[in-house]
């Protein structure tokens, strides 16, 4: 993995070098923006000197992907974005889930003491990636799996939580509320992870200015799930796109702020980072059973699936 990464950093630099990152200012000259692809040229849709720090659930990224059919409930897409840095070439490959087509449930590897990874799921898995944060071999903060509680949780400023209740909805919840949900005793799954990227759409404060405990510089390859307005979940991945995808395992990518960014433009009004770098893995799966896998490097103790719900149907309209 070392090896590969500097590969890649010798890819990086030479080419910022030679300003050969595509057509107008080279990313090495751009300062804290992202660009978008658009047929062959690319649009800048996020500046860091006027951020927003409220996203109101338009998706500016949502509508320019282009979505494809994966299992009944799942539909998928990508988008290519540049940024400075490392972050010259970034395709973010966004899933779009249907809590009420597909079932949502944890794979507690590490309750066996093993770890896991999304090719380790089983074949009726529509959707698969590495849950939380990880503290060595264990997950960070609070795990509940089919309503049994198996880890508790950890308290900090930005963690926050996923959770799924027994009716099968999904929601993102703030680290204020981790408390009275598990109080509440009535999450059928659960994690935690951090940090939260938004709450009701707002940006969190140590998101949005530096020394407020988060390192808003910091680059890497990064996952992210967040919720819509109607209930539907997405899940973001990041990967590095030089040389056609085959560096894409590499942890270089957005920062914190950027990923916000991201997933407000995808349209979530709740959004969580889970552990991306060399953990971040993803799998879809079509109803045909063909499968499309973006591998990470590390086996992890805890990931997260998706199971199509038997007799579900297609909602006609979205709100």
């Amino acid at each position: 993995m070392k090896k590969v990464r500097r590969a890649a950093a010798l890819v990086l630099a030479l080419t910022l070098g030679t300003g050969a990152v595509g057509a107008g200012p080279g990313a090495a000259r751009w300062g804290a923006a992202l660009a978008v692809r658009e047929g062959a040229g690319w649009v800048t849709w996020w500046r860091q000197e006027d951020a927003p720090a409220r996203w109101d659930g338009d998706g500016p990224l949502a509508e320019r992907v282009e979505w494809r059919s994966g299992s009944d409930g799942v539909e998928w897409g990508e988008l290519q974005l540049r940024g400075a840095s490392e972050a010259w070439r970034t395709r973010v490959v966004v899933a779009r889930i249907d809590p009420r087509r597909i079932a949502l449930s944890l794979a507690p590897a590490f309750a066996a003491d093993g770890d896991w990874t999304v090719k380790d799921a089983e074949r009726d898995v529509a959707v698969a990636l590495d849950a939380g944060q990880f503290r060595g071999s264990l997950p960070w903060g609070w795990v509940v799996h089919r309503g049994r509680e198996l880890l508790a949780p950890q308290y900090a400023p930005l963690a926050g939580a996923v959770v799924v209740d027994s009716s099968g909805a999904v929601r993102v919840i703030p680290p204020d509320a981790v408390g009275d949900e598990r109080a509440r005793s009535t999450a059928r799954e659960a994690f935690q992870s951090y940090p939260m990227l938004l709450h009701e759409g707002a940006v969190p404060a140590p998101l949005l200015a530096s020394g407020r405990g988060v390192d808003l510089g910091h680059r890497d390859a990064r996952l992210a799930l967040g919720t819509l307005a109607d209930g539907r979940l997405i899940i973001a991945l990041t990967r590095f796109d030089a040389l056609g995808g085959a560096l894409g395992r590499v942890p270089f990518g957005l920062t914190s702020p950027e990923m916000a960014a991201v997933m407000g433009a995808l349209g979530c009004r709740e959004a969580l980072l889970l552990d991306g770098g060399i953990s971040g893995q993803l799998l879809l799966r079509d109803a045909g059973g063909g499968t499309r896998v973006w591998s990470g490097v590390r086996r992890v103790p805890l990931g997260l699936v998706g199971r199509p719900i038997s007799g579900s149907r297609r909602p006609t309209t979205w709100r």
